[in-house]
């Protein structure tokens, strides 16, 4: 049986742990969160090394992308520190290929049109394969990267903008305490009532896209018929944003025992079933993976009277 752990630096609250069967081989998949306690963190990831066949880094990224160039943040690096047999992931090799795909597939295999659309990408950085694949595909993007990360409300129109800004941000913020950008700990718990900062930015969008937490950071009260494409949810996410009006929710990963897991540990599953470091993996090895597992979003569609 293979097993995969997620450590993360968010709630624990959001732990999941599930049996599975995948292409053959049983999985033990689990996300385990310290409350935003660093060291905690830093020592299971010390004591459990070489117990499991991944490990996800969760509720911090190790990298962020833009233009070509890879940033790592300090904090995440200093967490693994002592990791020496797990391989470990932090999900951004998955997030380059399946959110790409995911954004396709919903193109292709459902019909949704993003020609034109205007796309709310709550931080690009962090999603750097999903908000190309909305260019693709000819949407108008507000990147949000200086407004959910930093608080500065400059929207930005491109992706050769974002790149210019990242050269000069990207090397200071990735040395900064994680938690002055992202959310951590409880602070993932804390419900959002309805914020009017920035929220004209929400309202712009017809579609809201990025990771969950950026996104319900500054979500205003009312998210009338706007589509949300995240990562994970659960089920009291799923229901609030069903109250805010949204007409759809799809995560990129899928659906295992009524939670969607992170893409972190997602990824981690496509290491230990390839039985190979992450950086001995291609862009093309995760593909293949991903077509001979099926791999499809999860789709949630919401009408006045249920969730289907």
């Amino acid at each position: 049986m293979k097993k995969v752990l997620s450590i993360s630096l968010g709630s624990s609250k959001r732990d999941h742990r599930v049996e599975t069967e995948i292409l053959g081989e049983k999985f033990i998949i689990e996300r385990r969160g310290t409350d935003g306690d660093k060291e905690k963190a830093l020592q299971l990831f010390t004591e459990l090394d070489g117990q499991y066949d991944a490990f996800g880094l969760g509720g911090i990224d190790l990298y962020i992308y833009s233009g070509g160039r890879r940033y790592t943040f300090r904090d995440a690096k200093k967490l693994i520190k002592n990791v020496k047999k797990t391989p470990i992931v932090d999900g951004s090799g998955l997030k380059n290929t399946l959110e790409r795909r995911v954004i396709n597939y919903l193109h292709q295999e459902m019909g949704l049109n993003f020609k034109e659309k205007k796309v709310l990408m709550v931080s690009a950085v962090d999603r750097f394969g999903m908000a190309e694949a909305f260019v693709d595909l000819g949407s108008q993007i507000i990147i949000g990267d200086l407004i959910f990360g930093l608080g500065i409300p400059v929207p930005i129109h491109s992706i050769d903008t974002l790149d210019k800004v990242a050269r000069l941000v990207a090397p200071i913020i990735t040395k900064l305490p994680f938690e002055w950008l992202y959310p951590i700990g409880s602070k993932q718990d804390r419900e959002a009532p309805g914020s009017k900062k920035f929220a004209r930015y929400y309202y712009q969008a017809d579609i809201i896209a990025g990771d969950y937490h950026f996104i319900k950071k500054y979500m205003p009260a009312t998210l009338e018929d706007k589509i949300i494409i995240t990562n994970t949810v659960t089920t009291e996410n799923i229901l609030d944003l069903k109250q805010r009006g949204v007409k759809m929710i799809i995560t990129t990963t899928p659906e295992l025992n009524g939670r969607s897991f992170g893409t972190n540990v997602m990824e981690g599953v496509l290491v230990a079933l390839a039985g190979r470091r992450p950086e001995e993996l291609s862009s093309r090895d995760y593909l293949e993976l991903l077509n001979r597992m099926n791999f499809i979003p999860r789709v949630i569609r919401f009408d006045r009277k249920a969730v289907s």
